[in-house]
């Protein structure tokens, strides 16, 4: 069976650093622009949730709530 494209490995400080990121952003309420490997589309939102057990961080976009997986997410900005 084929694997697809694997998905870019960072380090333990990079994966460190955009949590505290998200962290941040939850806490001031920020609306963020995300860039999610092997996702066409860039969710934009604010994080309602950060589910440590599943490690998904919940966004709400666009009048739903969008569950992105934490190490899927390449890079955050802010969308303004």
């Amino acid at each position: 069976m084929a694997k697809g494209p694997k998905r870019p490995t960072r380090d333990e400080y990079q994966l460190e650093e955009l949590g505290e990121r998200l962290v941040e952003a939850q806490q001031e309420e920020s609306e963020l622009l995300f860039t999610v490997w092997n996702w066409d589309v860039q969710p934009q939102g604010k994080i309602v949730h950060m589910d440590s057990r599943t490690k998904t961080v919940h966004v709400a976009y666009q009048g739903e709530t969008v569950k992105i997986p934490f190490l899927d997410i390449m890079k955050v900005e802010s969308a303004y």
